[in-house]
């Protein structure tokens, strides 16, 4: 027995090598338009990686500006930006609260990619959040009006009783959305696409917002 994690080795030469050759001959990233790469690679990325696809690390700081960073799900993105919801009275929503700033990485692994964004983080409009409720589940309706979110809880029977409570409140009607519960969308002012080349020669392309466009760099891996 030993106390030692095990981690993979690196890949030998060998292993580079037949990598390369088992590859197919990869275009260069184009600079032309960071939201059309970015809804290429989550096309592929929804067809190949076996579970959501759309997940995404969300790091923020809190008011000791110790950073903080936990999974949550995408729900929409275009041009405005990036989409997420939650509690509100969460940790991530307090943080958000205080410095509206964010990080969010995308690491699709099937696919051997990241995406890197950062930005300024605003509230979605009333409406937005609104319709994105209306298609969740009605279990997970419950589930969001029973959460207090990031706070201590006695045990999961203390949880389930909540909910149960909320079911027999709004009984067979629609649940609407709680007052706590909304979402954020990350306005990127920087948007970076890494994609794996053997022998940790790696390719990143660095988009930077600028005015109405963006300004491009090819960064060392």
């Amino acid at each position: 027995m030993t106390d030692k994690t095990l981690i993979p080795p690196s890949p030998s030469e060998d292993d580079y090598v037949a990598q390369v050759a088992a590859a197919e001959p990869l275009p260069q990233l184009s600079e032309a338009d960071p939201f059309a790469l970015f809804n290429a690679w989550l096309t592929e990325a929804l067809a190949k990686e076996p579970n959501d696809a759309n997940a995404m690390s969300l790091a923020t700081v809190d008011a000791a500006g110790m950073p903080d960073v936990r999974m949550v799900l995408l729900k929409d993105a275009d041009r405005r930006g990036f989409v997420f919801y939650s509690h509100l009275g969460s940790a991530k929503g307090q943080e958000l609260s205080a410095n509206p700033k964010a990080a969010l990485l995308f690491h699709w692994k099937s696919l051997r990619r990241q995406v890197r964004v950062r930005g300024a983080v605003s509230p979605v409009t009333p409406e937005e959040a609104d319709a994105y409720w209306a298609t969740r589940a009605r279990p997970a309706q419950l589930g969001a009006w029973a959460s207090e979110q990031s706070r201590p809880l006695p045990d999961r029977l203390a949880f389930e009783k909540k909910i149960a409570e909320f079911g027999l409140k709004f009984g067979l009607g629609k649940v609407p959305r709680p007052p706590h519960w909304s979402g954020w969308r990350v306005e990127p002012q920087v948007i970076e696409f890494w994609r794996d080349r053997p022998f940790r020669l790696h390719e990143r392309l660095q988009f930077v917002r600028s005015g109405e466009g963006w300004t491009t760099s090819r960064l060392f891996p």
